[in-house]
């Protein structure tokens, strides 16, 4: 009698377990969104705002011309914004960057066009300025544990300073066509044909192969050691469209003058920090020290040191978009680089950085930074004023900080 009560009591798990199994994939497919809605809702929102922009726009924004500009304008905004997220994530802020963009480009400009130095030396000497201003805010920050948002607010004050000291007020100009071509060159083509970019195509081939290959290695991966991996249609979902833009955004730039060369710089430094982020012990203990700093100081890292890395990247990620601006600029002005960081944080906090620290992809700053980028070009078009476009900028930014502090009180 009992063996058939325990004998029944298990065929009604298992048809009970049946019944259900045909609404687990909805639930897992439901819950993976509603916990990557950080991740998915900014790649998503940069995609409606592009096609907003585009149909407003009677189709601009997309022309290969356009596209072109609207890299050259942002490619510092985004180059910025891969050390400042590190920043961020480990709890900290920085206000000067857009102070030290301005100084090294005037730097750069004393050094190149009033000393006739070789540009490619005046550009590591640049590179290790930016480095050593890094440091310095960095040890202030670290190990006197001065809070960062004064420490970076007067080196925001005293770079502006010596901008203006260095240029004594005025402009310098102009740089070799040798050193313009870091922001106004373009990837040489060596393939004949007059209307498209054979060797810029083709590297957008490869990067999307190199894309696919990633991906798929990393996907089988997590499922060989048991990990959880997003679901299989959110994954061709989001490979599909990864590789597509990489696809149809390269014949648009191969249609015009092909790959800039601060685009494929900018790509590098991407690919760079998504490693460095993801897969390398510094870039765990960043975020372990964002997220908890007395349990990462507790666990043996040594949280001081983290956080002075952090600000010397950020100096030399400043160095390099001062100067790429400056040679986009092709002269040295005192007013270069104002607003800047401002430009970079809201890229940030945009693109899903948590203002308490701890939280933030690389990925979602370079998507934070496009936001913003495609939302001036297009206003821009539009023939919206500056004034207006401040106030909309704004409104952005605070309802990103608004969905962040929701989803984490939630």
């Amino acid at each position: 009698m009992g063996n058939n009560l325990n004998i029944d009591a298990v065929k009604s798990v298992e048809a009970a377990s049946q019944e259900a199994a045909p609404a687990t994939p909805a639930r897992n497919y439901g819950g993976f969104l509603k916990n990557n809605m950080r991740d998915y809702g900014m790649l998503l929102s940069l995609v409606a705002i592009m096609a907003f922009f585009q149909i407003m726009t009677d189709g601009t924004l997309m022309q290969p011309l356009n596209l072109t500009n609207l890299v050259l304008q942002n490619s510092y905004v985004v180059i910025m914004a891969l050390g400042m997220l590190m920043v961020i994530v480990a709890g900290h802020i920085d206000l000067s960057v857009g102070s030290v963009v301005g100084f090294i480009g005037a730097l750069a400009a004393v050094l190149i066009v009033k000393y006739e130095m070789n540009f490619i030396a005046a550009s590591i000497i640049c590179l290790i300025a930016g480095g050593i201003i890094g440091g310095a805010q960095g040890y202030f920050v670290a190990f006197f544990k001065i809070p960062s948002f004064i420490v970076t607010l007067a080196g925001m004050l005293v770079f502006k300073g010596l901008t203006l000291a260095i240029l004594e007020g005025q402009s310098i100009g102009p740089f070799p066509a040798g050193f313009q071509l870091l922001s106004s060159g373009f990837l040489p083509d060596y393939f004949a044909d007059d209307g498209l970019r054979l060797t810029s195509l083709l590297v957008g081939v490869a990067l999307a192969v190199v894309e696919l290959i990633v991906q798929l290695r990393s996907r089988a991966r997590q499922t060989r050691n048991g990990m959880e991996s997003e679901p299989f249609g959110f994954f061709l979902g989001k490979l599909a469209v990864f590789s597509g833009a990489i696809l149809y955004f390269s014949y648009l730039l191969a249609s015009y003058k092909g790959i800039p060369n601060v685009l494929a710089v900018m790509s590098l430094l991407i690919v760079v920090y998504t490693f460095i982020s993801n897969r390398t012990v510094l870039g765990r203990r960043v975020y372990a020290v964002g997220g908890n700093e007395k349990a990462a100081r507790l666990s043996g890292i040594r949280t001081e040191r983290v956080s002075f890395y952090t600000f010397v990247n950020m100096g030399v990620l400043a160095a390099v978009a001062g100067l790429i601006f400056a040679a986009r600029l092709n002269t040295a002005t005192p007013k270069a680089g104002t607003g800047f960081e401002l430009d970079v944080i809201a890229a940030c906090f945009i693109g899903g950085a948590s203002a308490s620290g701890g939280v933030g992809k690389v990925m979602g700053a370079v998507i934070g930074a496009f936001i913003m980028g495609v939302m001036n070009n297009g206003m821009s078009i539009m023939g919206i004023g500056i004034d207006y476009q401040q106030v909309i900028k704004g409104l952005v930014l605070l309802a990103a900080v608004c969905v962040d502090v929701f989803n984490k009180n939630k």
